[in-house]
């Protein structure tokens, strides 16, 4: 129990990927908090390096963040650090020989590996890496294929792929614990999904946005712009129970028109239940409904554990919401596709501002306390500020992450929490607050997202132009 216990509160290495650095850090606090766990870096946290070293945790804290981060490659047990192999060698003698002892007996084997970012080694420079940390006292065997010990030196080239120095900027060395679970991007890949459409989810962000809501087993989760259901795929392989609404009859039922290259029409079973029996988690589907996002259908009261959504923009996919005769001076006629029954309802556009405020507001009234919302806010980022970002008086922001998509257009992954019920005096709140007021400018971005791709088209047919006027050159 001694030993145990002198183990509890040791220094963790997280390897992160380096793509979608902006994500990393929400998604590993909120898998900490998960576990009640603070997220506490070492000295000199820098958020963009590719290592984090992380303090007061325990190794089941890391084996859990490990067994869902999609943000992470591996975790360590940390040994040793430092500038240089000299300042490695000083750390890694200093270490506890009680907490190294256990992992160095002659009955045990073991493997070393060396990891490098940003530079490629040669396999003999790797080999005589390995060779000078023979300081180290290992008394097991040496067994690559399968060894009960796997230790890692890491070394950091920094993050300029232009500018690679020739010796390391930082050096690591430690017992791995884990992998994250990278290996999902792949296995999830939208390529290889049976049902798609033409907004269907990255696996990797949802993934990630499924993190950031903290979505754990035996929750509920919606998401009130279903489309193809991407979001409930990656929910529900953490366990929860998904449902979704759209206003789209045909993606909803899967008919219609295929996205899919080289098929002119869907098959008779693409549909998102269909999606969650290929990965084995049809049992945790609830189902899927046709409804505007505007006019809620549920039942008031308290529902949903996370609500997560990528709600239209009006680039690929139209923002619309059902309305009546009266309104059909701004109403839009069904697509040609349309194969519902005759009565169509008359349907308008849905502005970005209210789509964001009937989000937020419908948040507040249904999620648990402590749930989360998780959804895209489209950027025209010349104009990007704080003040644009929604707010409501029942729910936290989290978290504000970046994705760019353009030189001049992003969306930005937001993450609240609700944090009390609503009450009557939000509604007054929320009318003499400015800070609750919806940004008009979201319902522009459709127009400003396509100004600038004709911007970028004139400049080239100018410098197109220009270049035949000097003969090409």
């Amino acid at each position: 129990m001694a030993i145990h216990c002198s183990r509890i509160c040791l220094q963790y290495l997280i390897h992160l990927a380096h793509d979608n650095v902006d994500f990393r850090l929400p998604e590993i606090r909120s898998l900490l908090s998960l576990r009640g766990k603070p997220f506490d870096p070492g000295e000199n946290f820098k958020e963009k390096s590719p290592f984090w070293l992380l303090n007061g945790l325990s190794e089941e804290d890391v084996n859990s963040i490990m067994a869902r981060t999609v943000c992470a490659k591996s975790a360590f047990e940390l040994w040793g650090h430092g500038r240089t192999h000299s300042e490695l060698r000083n750390s890694l003698l200093k270490y506890p020989t009680e907490n190294m002892s256990p992992f160095l007996q002659k009955d045990s084997t073991y493997k070393i590996n060396v990891y490098t970012f940003n530079k490629t080694l040669e396999f003999e420079d790797r080999i005589k890496k390995i060779d000078a940390m023979e300081y180290l006292s290992f008394e097991g065997r040496v067994n690559l294929r399968n060894p009960k010990h796997i230790f890692c030196l890491l070394e950091d080239y920094g993050t300029d792929p232009n500018d690679i120095p020739d010796e390391p900027l930082y050096i690591y060395f430690g017992r791995w614990i884990a992998d994250g679970q990278r290996e999902l991007i792949r296995s999830h890949s939208v390529k290889n999904r049976h049902f798609i459409g033409n907004t269907s989810m990255d696996a990797g962000l949802s993934f990630i946005m499924a993190n950031h809501a903290r979505v754990k087993a035996h929750d509920l989760v919606y998401d009130p712009f279903v489309g193809t259901g991407s979001l409930l795929v990656a929910c529900s392989h953490f366990g929860a129970y998904v449902c979704g609404t759209d206003i789209d009859y045909n993606t909803i039922h899967g008919i219609g028109k295929a996205s899919r290259k080289n098929q002119k029409w869907r098959g008779p079973d693409e549909n998102i239940r269909a999606n969650l029996r290929q990965y084995g988690s049809e049992k945790l589907y609830v189902d899927v409904l046709v409804s505007d996002a505007s006019k809620p259908i549920w039942r008031d009261g308290v529902l949903f554990d996370a609500i997560i959504t990528d709600p239209p923009y009006g680039i690929r996919e139209s923002t619309r919401r059902t309305g009546s005769q009266k309104d059909s001076v701004n109403s839009v006629k069904p697509s040609e596709d349309y194969v519902g029954d005759s009565h169509v309802p008359v349907s308008m556009a849905y502005h970005l501002s209210d789509i964001f405020t009937d989000l937020l507001n419908f948040s507040a009234q249904h999620l648990v306390i402590g749930g989360r919302l998780v959804y895209w806010l489209p950027i025209y980022r010349p104009e990007y500020c704080e003040e644009m970002v929604p707010l409501n008086a029942c729910l936290r922001l989290v978290s504000n992450c970046e994705q760019t998509l353009s030189s001049h257009t992003s969306r930005r992954l937001i993450t609240m929490e609700k944090i009390k019920e609503p009450e009557e005096t939000d509604a007054l709140a929320h009318l003499s607050d400015p800070h609750f007021s919806p940004y008009q400018g979201h319902n522009a971005f459709r127009e400003k997202y396509f100004s600038g791709i004709s911007k970028r088209t004139l400049t080239g047919k100018e410098e197109t132009n220009k270049m035949a006027a000097n003969g090409g050159e």
